[in-house]
């Protein structure tokens, strides 16, 4: 048996192992590398760092071309959203005025009721008539049909509110067949009708009358005006001329009553209806006096 004192010495020109050759050139096996560089998790081993600066402020000038840019980004996306920059965005449009709606006939009969008063005038014989008058201003004052009154010796007017007054007739018009009459006693309130013109009127504009019709007081009816410039019998065989025709119901004790228009305004006297036979009733032809040329009754105009 050899025995051997130590290993034996490698020629300089013998190749290196083959764990020298799997391992690396030039480096022993198992040989520990070196680290690549320090790890974060030795920051206590290396030197002090300066601590962190702020940023540089921005030159002014790139601070101006910023809003600048900004500026116009937004006036590009407003344009592309109104479709070009010569193009206001649109305007909100003023919304038309409501149309003011005509009062209903029982408004216009609740306005108008306190300005009628019945016309009582008895003839001395233990009869006489029946009519119907409108209160045409703050005295008073009332128009009525001439012939209602005509020859009276006594002439009563009650007021909406039951109070009853002799009257006197202080003006009349046979042409026109219109009286004016001027109460001795008035009620605590005196409410004139409101006067229209007769001059706007057209042919099938709606019309309302009030009267006493047959006795029944405040009588309303309604229709349309079925022709101008009529002429119907007057007073002693004369002839009534302008006349405003209309189809509202009319009877006795309507005369002298008040005609108004969709707006409730006078505009005309009631005084006449046709009818073919003796009786006398409504066939669906009246008459009104235009306003205009009722309040001249007796040569001088009404004061209002």
């Amino acid at each position: 048996m050899r025995t051997h004192a130590g290993p034996h010495p490698r020629p300089p020109e013998e190749p290196y192992s083959r764990a020298e050759q799997a391992y690396g050139r030039g480096r022993k096996p198992y040989e520990p590398a070196q680290p690549y560089g320090p790890s974060t998790l030795d920051v206590g081993d290396q030197p002090d760092r300066p601590p962190p600066q702020p940023p540089a402020a921005r030159p002014r000038w790139v601070v101006l071309a910023a809003g600048i840019v900004a500026a116009l980004a937004l006036t590009a996306v407003l344009a592309y959203r109104w479709g070009s920059t010569s193009t206001p965005p649109p305007q909100a449009l003023p919304a038309p005025s409501a149309t003011p709606t005509p009062p209903t006939t029982a408004q216009i009969y609740a306005a108008l009721a306190p300005s009628v008063v019945s016309v009582l005038a008895p003839d001395g014989t233990g009869s006489g008539s029946l009519g119907t008058g409108v209160i045409v201003n703050g005295e008073a004052l009332i128009l009525t049909a001439l012939h209602v009154v005509n020859g009276a010796q006594d002439v009563r007017v009650m007021f909406a509110d039951g109070t009853e007054a002799e009257a006197l007739v202080v003006g009349s018009d046979p042409a026109t067949d219109i009286a004016v009459l001027q109460p001795l006693g008035l009620p605590e309130v005196v409410v004139p009708v409101v006067l229209g013109s007769a001059g706007g009127l057209s042919v099938g504009d709606r019309v309302i009358a009030v009267g006493d019709q047959l006795g029944l007081t405040r009588t309303t009816t309604e229709g349309v005006v079925s022709g101008l410039d009529r002429t119907a019998p007057g007073i002693g065989g004369g002839a009534i001329e302008g006349l405003i025709q209309f189809d509202a119901a009319v009877n006795h004790g309507s005369s002298g009553g008040p005609l108004v228009n969709a707006n409730g305004e006078l505009v005309g006297i009631v005084v006449a209806l046709a009818n073919p036979t003796a009786d006398g009733t409504f066939i669906g032809i009246g008459f009104a006096v235009p306003i205009g040329t009722a309040v001249t009754a007796g040569g001088a105009e009404i004061p209002q």
